[in-house]
């Protein structure tokens, strides 16, 4: 297993973001669930993210989840937090509840509790989406601590959002 990614290899990603952003005229909004508003931190600690970074919702229980991204009560109670068609909706919500152009959508179990055989420790579920457009979702399996989980996830959260910006 490989180190978790370090501060300096987050800022560089979140460099990079921004500078596609801002070149192609986007601006960011983004929907934390396990990562607790560490991707919305990890861009606005770029100098000039004002230019491109609208907003970050930090929702982390269901209430939350209902209120600040319009996931449904039904898709919570069947699917579950973690589950492809939760951050589905966590995507397009914050989309719908921002005047950004793109989203990314985290949520997951960083442990070290709340793993199940099905949903072990480890798994995360990313999307990203383009306002008008539809969007992407994948499921992730990270390894390590607490904070290895979430530090791999806002290093796969800020790929795909470079990817989508470019």
């Amino acid at each position: 297993m490989s180190a978790p990614p370090d501060d300096l290899e987050l800022q560089r990603l979140a460099e990079t973001v921004g500078e596609a952003a801002r070149s192609n005229h986007h601006m960011l909004v983004t929907a934390e669930s396990c990562t607790g508003g560490w991707i919305a931190k990890t861009l606005t600690d770029v100098a000039g993210s004002s230019a491109w970074f609208d907003c970050g919702m930090a929702a982390y229980s269901y209430e939350a989840k209902q209120a600040l991204l319009g996931v449904r009560p039904e898709t919570l109670e069947h699917f579950g937090a973690v589950s492809r068609e939760t951050v589905l909706e966590m995507v397009s919500g914050a989309l719908v509840h921002s005047g950004a152009t793109l989203a990314v959508a985290v949520t997951g179990i960083a442990g070290p509790g709340g793993g199940t055989d099905d949903k072990p420790v480890g798994t995360v579920w990313i999307a990203w989406k383009r306002r008008g457009g539809y969007p992407r979702a994948e499921v992730f399996h990270f390894d390590g601590d607490r904070e290895g989980v979430r530090r791999r996830t806002v290093a796969a959260a800020l790929g795909g959002l470079h990817a989508l910006a470019a």
